[in-house]
């Protein structure tokens, strides 16, 4: 690999220079400056290994299978429940949502050629980008990819609503592969009157990428996942330097290798971005170790049309007046493009175990929770499933021999008889432990000591980490769904610990109310708590309905979600955990942080965006116009 310093921060070499001569030689070694760049899972063409109008990766999705009786199963081998029967699953659907197996929707195929918008980006245009030596696409299928993220709007628009038109959609797709080609391209918009939408892994569940409707300007579709370089791993120091565009496992895979971890799991993290993680102040299953975002964070970098917007230095904390990178963090493509960050590593821990606990009921779960919190003992990940989706859940397992069913029975038999515990109450959780071997078992100990005394008793490291590991199928879920008229989304929020089963209990009640007010005749509404703090918790919501003889499933969807939001807002939650603002929750932006901050942020925008290249219409509900465009 070709050695580059250029990335040695020149103030930190001068130091190490004065400090010891050879120290800085030996940095060279430390850093691994092999300004590396990986073969990252999202190539250019992106529909060749990941869906267009769905979840994850082609070769991985629910289906029906053509013999039997509708029996449901899971194609690839990239998850456990790869190339499985789930005929539970099956069964579990139609007695929840009365699905009617032999009525299918088929997805629209991808347009032809012909039928995609005209780009309206200019031939000055074309000509600069092409000049600066940046990759660019005017291909209607590259175009159609970028114009969305994971919303149900989004997806249901792909899939059905194709077949009447085409929604407004980027006019040019650009791959930069520098901070210099992002300041080139945000220059050429600025002056030709053109919009910037960034674009990472395309998982935004908040409608953020998605390409506001009346935006008559040409809008250019930066996507970052070019942007895939390691600049450098400071070993002592424990700092990783890296484009914004790199993927989460892609990461992962190359800190690994190494020894080390950035330890930023979120659910998106097979396909979410870097610079995405920042953007949206996203969270992870294993924060309690390793900490959400903004801890991770020590540097970043934003490229705005005033300019550069970076702080010196990678101290470990500082007292220089209010933290810049705070501005950069959430800003959700609004303000800028962020493309190089600073993030705190870990060495990769001596022991990873699984561990699982059942409850009585999810109040006496939740209590539990508390205790942990309060003890501060928490492990990497602990989450916590209501009784609904707990059954959910088992339903996801293949169908078992006879052995397997003796061993269900047994389980069954000593949860109801001898610790009476009643099936349609009890919840469980789901624990990763992470670290030596010896704090891994002082701090399980600890944990079950805790449990019993809310009633819990363990229930194996097996079912944990298949609990930790369906995460990442859920998502699937929704586009089978789709198939059959089943609408399914999720939502999240975080709340006071003294107000979480009120939250949780008013929410369920809002949307069984909503859902019979919109003659939604079957519907699945679940939750789990999924990240604990001192002084509340993250709470998530798995929503579902048929949409049986609903002329508009969408819009029927959002408005009862509006609701729950709502409620949710009036129970002391917050507007959201780690999803974002977007357009989705626009409304109740200036709400949450008051017409003061609303205007603070309106100043930011002014000072950095005066012309409102970054219009993806995020955040605020009535984005002013642009300024006239600088000559």
């Amino acid at each position: 690999m070709v050695r580059d310093n250029s990335k040695i921060p020149k103030w930190l070499a001068e130091e190490d220079a004065k400090e010891d001569p050879y120290s800085l030689e030996q940095k060279l070694m430390d850093y691994a400056m092999c300004k590396t760049k990986l073969n990252g899972i999202i190539p250019k063409n992106r529909n060749e290994v990941i869906k267009w109008n769905g979840w994850g990766y082609n070769d991985s999705k629910f289906i029906i299978k053509p013999v039997g009786d509708g029996l449901v199963a899971f194609t690839g081998n990239r998850y456990p429940i790869g190339d499985l029967d789930l005929p539970h699953f099956t069964q579990w659907v139609k007695d929840i949502f009365e699905v009617d197996i032999n009525h299918k929707n088929h997805p629209a195929p991808l347009p032809p050629p012909e039928a995609y918008p005209k780009s309206l980006a200019s031939q000055e245009f074309l000509e600069a980008v092409d000049k600066a030596g940046i990759s660019k696409s005017l291909d209607g299928v590259d175009r159609l990819v970028r114009c969305h993220g994971q919303t149900l709007h989004d997806i249901y628009t792909l899939r059905f609503n194709l077949k009447k038109s085409i929604p407004r959609i980027p006019d040019v797709v650009v791959w930069p592969e520098t901070t210099e080609h992002v300041v080139t391209l945000v220059a050429l918009a600025e002056r030709m009157t053109m919009v910037i939408i960034p674009y990472g892994g395309g998982t935004s569940v908040s409608g953020a990428v998605t390409c506001p409707d009346n935006e008559p300007r040409p809008i250019i579709s930066l996507d970052t996942t070019q942007m895939n370089q390691i600049f450098y791993v400071d070993k002592k120091n424990l700092l990783i330097s890296c484009q914004c565009g790199i993927v989460g496992q892609d990461l992962e895979r190359f800190l690994q290798s190494k020894g080390f971890t950035v330890g930023h799991e979120p659910d998106s993290y097979e396909f979410s971005t870097v610079g995405g993680w920042v953007a949206t102040r996203a969270s992870g299953m294993k924060k309690n170790v390793y900490g959400n975002i903004e801890d991770l964070l020590v540097s970043a970098t934003m490229v705005t049309p005033s300019g550069i917007l970076h702080k010196k230095g990678l101290h470990p904390r500082q007292s220089v007046g209010p933290d810049f990178n705070h501005v950069i963090l959430g800003s959700e493509g609004t303000l800028g493009v962020v493309t190089e960050v600073v993030l705190k590593i870990r060495p990769v821990a001596e022991v990873r175990k699984y561990g699982s606990v059942v409850f009585p009921t999810f109040t006496d779960g939740v209590n539990c929770m508390r205790e942990i919190a309060k003890q501060r003992c928490q492990p990497a990940s602990i989450r916590l499933m209501d009784n609904e989706q707990f059954r959910f859940g088992q339903t996801l397992k293949p169908a078992g021999g006879f052995f397997n069913a003796i061993v269900e029975t047994i389980k069954k038999a000593y949860l109801t008889n001898v610790k009476g515990f009643d099936l349609e109450r009890i919840c469980v959780a789901t624990l990763l432990f992470e670290g030596s071997k010896k704090s891994v078992e002082q701090q399980e100990a600890r944990i079950n000591n805790i449990v019993k005394d809310f009633g819990g008793m363990p229930a194996g490291e097996k079912n944990g980490e298949r609990g930790y590991m369906l995460t990442f199928v859920i998502a699937y879920i929704r586009d089978i769904g789709l198939e059959f008229n089943v609408v399914a989304e999720s939502f999240e929020t975080s709340v006071p610990w003294k107000h979480t089963l009120n939250l949780c209990r008013n929410v369920k009640y809002v949307i069984g109310k909503e859902c019979a007010r919109h003659k939604v005749k079957r519907h699945f509404i679940s939750h789990r708590v999924t990240q604990t703090y001192d002084s509340g918790c993250c709470v998530y919501f798995y929503f579902a309905f048929n949409w049986q003889g609903l002329d508009d499933p969408v819009g029927t969807y959002e408005a009862i979600e509006a609701a729950a939001r709502e409620e949710i807002l009036a129970n002391q939650g917050s507007l959201s955990h780690h999803h974002g603002v977007g357009k989705l929750r626009a409304r109740w932006y200036k709400s949450q942080v008051s017409e003061l901050g609303e205007n603070l942020y309106r100043q930011a925008k002014r000072a950095l965006d005066p012309n409102n290249v970054f219009g993806v219409g995020n955040l605020l509900t009535d984005e002013e116009p642009p300024l006239k465009a600088k000559l």
